[in-house]
């Protein structure tokens, strides 16, 4: 049996789970979640906790039962918590700020580059840190993705859009000095 997938998920006080016939609703403070479910693979409510079983054993299905007990882990910790990732922004003139619904950015290209914020994704600028949050892993990560691709961190200068704390590796240029890291 999976290893993952057997251990049972607890549901904090403040999340509500329904399970329907073919989707898994969670909701808590940070807003509500839909999971559809996976082919024999059955949820159940009891006491405050997530269980999460199979009908066969299939190889499939079992890598589907490590999976379905992830993605709901991941939900109920996001309605609960919620989760964000840092954006940092490095380069002389690079600017980011919020208008509206939309993240406009100065990243040294001839225009604005201007991105539109989707729904249930919420994003903060301060001075070089943009941070995105929301309640869906997936869906912060992506945004996240989405963003930094605009102009991802080059290896000379370091100039770019890069996650916090992200090393990256610098090359020596036409000179031939020691490369160093970020």
């Amino acid at each position: 049996m999976s290893r993952i997938g057997k251990q049972p998920i607890a549901v904090p006080p403040g999340v509500s789970v329904i399970v329907d016939k073919d989707f898994i609703y969670i909701e808590g403070l940070k807003g509500k979640l839909k999971q559809a479910k996976l082919a024999d693979i059955t949820v159940t409510v009891k006491d405050n906790q997530l269980q999460v079983n199979r009908q066969n054993e299939t190889a499939i299905t079992r890598a589907k039962h490590g999976l379905m007990r992830s993605l709901l882990k991941n939900m109920i910790a996001g309605v609960s918590q919620g989760y964000d990732i840092k954006l940092e922004l490095s380069g002389v003139g690079y600017r980011s700020q919020l208008s509206g619904t939309d993240l406009k950015m100065n990243l040294g290209l001839s225009h604005d580059v201007i991105y539109k914020i989707p729904e249930g994704v919420s994003l903060s600028v301060d001075q070089n840190i943009i941070t995105v949050s929301g309640a869906d892993k997936q869906k912060v990560g992506q945004v996240a993705a989405e963003i930094r691709a605009f102009k991802k961190p080059e290896p000379y200068k370091g100039k770019g859009i890069s996650y916090e704390g992200e090393q990256i590796i610098r090359k020596s240029g036409k000179s031939g000095k020691e490369a160093t890291a970020a």
